[in-house]
């Protein structure tokens, strides 16, 4: 039996050929993802391992955001019998001028100025100067390779550097410096130690204390002492360099295992429209050969022998398949590796990392699932007595459709209700998690319900086929609706993909509606500031804004982290008539800011126990309290946080360092046209480069885009979900037409044309297509109504349905069945009659 299924590979090449494209398409994206998080992973390491080098003890802020370890602790630290060497970090953000004039991007790499450290003062290995010299007078930089490459320096340029809280620094390139790690669009400028100061501290904080220890002392065994040596500080933090690493490497860790399991899920997606095609394919390819082995259980082979022949070709087919996926996927994660960094998303590069964890996955997955979807026919084919298996007629045949039915509408019922009930929740969480569950439940449902479905549904979507193309409509029609299960199995992997499509959709446009009615009702100013990126407003820039002629009201709005009741809290702070530029929605109270003034939404009041006139305690990150009285609530607006407080309470919470301006709202004063003052503010914020001066409707438009941008990327992985469908219809079409040969062989001797052979395979292919699209498009649709009704609390509350995308992935299916058909029906159209009635 082993040699039967070894030479029925080998004389089936065609559909060996088929097969194996079925499993590396399930397999490609799965390895592709693990290889790519697994490079991402190696990439940063590489970056990370150079964090704390040579550092023995570090000393440092507790929370992001503070104003730092007190300066004035240098002293006692350098005092203590087991430290050699105190080393002070200043650093800041900043943003480099290239030589053009421009902001050098990022792309969400960090851009930072910091203190060069001669050689002998720096805790552990210097870096290495690759071109000029280290600065050595006020105005004077280096820069890292990187940087200078990105902003087109050289040694001997000079340029500029915007300091959020100092304005804009004239400063000249003196060097480039190479770092162990230079990760894609890092920017980092190295000022003279007096120069970073100045630019960096308040005089008496620093970012940290870098300690070295002296001769024989265990970082640890200076850790407890400088942990014991220090004034009681809740705020500061005492590591060893090698518990630095591990936190920055659990940090790290948190954000990649999101994209791990971002980029995993589009795995699994294609995994799963790949488990279609598999199925389908050996369900037909069992099918073909029932008269085959119908035979060799009339010579004496068992039920059992045929079933692991059966499973034996799945087996070698799926090892195959497998290795050529892992191939496929190593190269899907280069090109998506290459498309990123072609897009300056700031991502470190590094050589691609296959590891043997992601060979084993991917061969075991993709054998496991192609001998898992070869069971049920194997099973099928096995269990048929030869006499019956050897009429021509039995491989069309099927179990009764009835109790697969009866458990998909039961299933169809339970989800659409669970639909109902998830999006009508009160509580985000719940509701997401209990509309899940009912899409899952009609998912599964429809898969099941789908075959008994597909013939009503063909003849309806294709009733007026035969008399547009006649006798080919006729057989094409025939065709799509001889077989519910393959024809279902067929569709549902398009089914899947245009489902996730839709749904996406329905969320990218609701959510682009939600943000026009919040900017349309919300924003009252003719204008908004805002930065360029993550950077903000300097203040500078505000206040430079805010002194501009013809400005009338000014509203600034500032991010504030401080500690609520224990935990770490984030708000806004905003300074000016927030009621005349910005629409809140009051429930309770006054929108009143000024002094001690404190506004709350109703949902942190229920949670909290506010009411009116009661007194909030916030705490900021060096352990200044301010206490702020609730004088409104508003009703929940994502977009506004939890809780707003005014200038006064943001002053003592956030260290002047740390403040910027994230949004900015103006209007005219009496008499002044919103031309002129657009263009007032733009020469008044030029300066600072990174400031965007943008009415509504730009604004608009703007955050619009944003949302596109995430879509296209969510497009850009769920068209491979698509490409597999497409493949899959083209794969179960040219099995068709092997299984139909003769068929079609007599259909041409009686005088069918090729041409009208073809027509008949297209015709065909987009029947299938087309209702596989249109379940896929009524469950999408479904599905994001009931998620957007879910995250309704969560700033997402105007559903709105994208027609015009809906009908055009319709239209569009019926290009890609005849797209799918092409191959097929050219291979049919080719048969020869002769020979093709002569086969047995």
């Amino acid at each position: 039996m082993r040699r039967v299924a070894l030479r029925n590979l080998a004389a089936n090449r065609v559909r060996l050929a088929l097969t194996v494209i079925a499993v590396v398409l399930g397999t490609a994206f799965v390895a592709g993802s693990f290889v790519f998080t697994d490079t991402l992973h190696k990439a940063f390491d590489g970056v990370f391992a150079d964090v704390a080098r040579g550092v023995d003890v570090q000393v440092s802020p507790e929370h992001r955001g503070a104003g730092g370890v007190p300066d004035s602790y240098r002293p006692l630290l350098r005092g203590l019998p087991h430290v050699a060497e105190v080393t002070p970090q200043v650093s800041g953000p900043v943003v480099l001028v290239d030589a053009e004039g421009d902001p050098v991007q990022t792309g969400g790499a960090p851009s930072m100025g910091m203190s060069y450290t001669p050689p002998g003062e720096a805790p552990g290995p210097t870096t290495p100067v690759v071109a000029g010299a280290p600065p050595s007078s006020p105005g004077d930089v280096m820069l890292n390779t990187g940087a200078a490459r990105a902003a087109g320096l050289r040694v001997g340029d000079r340029t500029q550097v915007l300091v959020p809280a100092k304005g804009l620094q004239d400063v000249t390139v003196t060097g480039v410096y190479s770092p162990a790690a230079d990760s894609g669009g890092y920017v980092g400028v190295e000022f003279t130690p007096a120069q970073a100061r100045a630019l960096f501290t308040d005089g008496a904080h620093v970012a940290a204390f870098d300690v070295t220890a002296a001769p024989g002392t265990e970082p640890a065994a200076l850790r407890d002492e400088i942990a014991a040596a220090l004034p009681d500080n809740p705020d500061l933090r005492v590591e060893t360099g090698a518990q630095v690493r591990a936190r920055v490497q659990s940090q790290l860790d948190d954000a990649l295992r999101f994209v791990n399991y971002f980029l995993f899920a589009f795995g699994a997606i294609a995994l799963l429209a790949g488990t279609f095609i598999i199925y389908n394919t050996f369900s037909m390819i069992v099918a073909q050969r029932m008269r085959e082995l119908a035979l060799l259980r009339a010579v004496g082979a068992g039920r059992r022998q045929l079933r692991r022949s059966v499973l034996g070709e799945a087996a070698a087919v799926g090892i195959a398949g497998s290795a050529v996926g892992l191939a496929a996927g190593i190269g899907l994660a280069y090109g998506l590796r290459a498309a990123l960094n072609a897009a300056d998303l700031g991502l470190p590069r590094g050589d691609l990392a296959v590891t043997a964890r992601t060979v084993l996955t991917a061969l075991v997955i993709g054998t496991v699932v192609t001998v898992v979807s070869a069971w049920v026919p194997a099973r099928r084919a096995s269990s048929v007595p030869p006499v019956a298996a050897m009429r021509a007629e039995f491989a069309s045949t099927g179990t009764s459709l009835r109790r697969r039915t009866a458990a998909g509408a039961l299933g169809i019922a339970g989800g659409a209700v669970a639909l109902a009930l998830g999006a009508t929740a009160d509580t985000t969480p719940v509701a997401a998690s209990v509309v899940g569950a009912g899409a899952a439940a009609v998912l599964i449902g429809t898969l099941l319900v789908s075959p008994a479905l597909s013939s009503p549904a063909i003849r309806l979507i294709g009733a007026a086929v035969p008399r547009i193309f006649r006798t080919p409509g006729r057989l094409a029609l025939t065709n799509a609706t001889r077989n519910p299960r393959r024809t279902s199995a067929t569709g549902f992997a398009l089914t899947l993909g245009l489902m996730l499509v839709t749904l996406i959709g329905v969320f990218g446009a609701s959510a682009r509606s939600s943000v026009d009615a919040l900017i349309n009702t919300g924003i009252r100013a003719e204008f908004v500031l805002t930065g360029i990126g993550h950077s903000g407003v300097p203040p500078r820039a505000a206040d430079a804004a805010a002194e501009a002629p013809g400005v009338g009201e000014v509203v600034r709005f500032h991010p504030v982290r401080a500690e609520l009741d224990g935990a770490s809290a984030t708000g806004f702070a905003a300074s000016g008539p927030v009621s005349d530029l910005l629409r809140l929605d009051i429930a309770s109270g006054r929108a009143e800011l000024s002094g001690d003034g404190m506004l709350v939404s109703t949902d942190a009041a229920a949670e909290h126990g506010w009411h009116m006139g009661d007194a909030v305690e916030l705490t900021g990150p060096d352990g200044t309290v301010s206490r702020n009285i609730v004088r409104g609530t508003y009703a929940p607006q994502p977009a506004l946080g939890d809780w707003i407080v005014g200038d006064a309470a943001y002053r003592a919470l956030v260290p002047e360092l740390a403040r910027h301006d994230i949004l900015i709202l103006v209007d005219p004063a009496p008499g002044v046209t919103p031309g002129a003052l657009r263009t007032a503010l733009t020469e008044a914020t030029d300066p600072y480069l990174v400031v965007q001066v943008q009415d509504r409707d730009e604004f608009r438009g703007a955050q619009a885009r944003q949302i596109d941008q995430m879509l296209a990327v969510l497009y850009g992985l769920l068209a491979l979900a698509i490409v597999i469908a497409v493949l899959g219809i083209v794969n179960t079409l040219a099995l068709s037409v092997v299984e139909r040969r003769r068929e079609i062989g007599m259909l041409r001797a009686i005088g069918m044309h090729r041409a009208q052979v073809r027509r008949t395979v297209y015709l065909e292919s987009t029947l299938i297509a087309v209702y596989g699209a249109v379940i896929g498009v009524v469950l999408g649709l479904a599905f994001g109504a009931a998620f957007v009704h879910a995250l309704r609390n969560e700033g997402i509350d105007h559903l709105a349905i994208p027609w015009a995308q809906s009908l055009a992935m319709l239209v569009g299916s019926a290009a890609v069945g005849v797209a799918a058909a092409v191959w097929p029906a050219s291979r049919a159209a080719r048969t020869d009659p002769l020979t093709a009635i002569e086969e047995p």
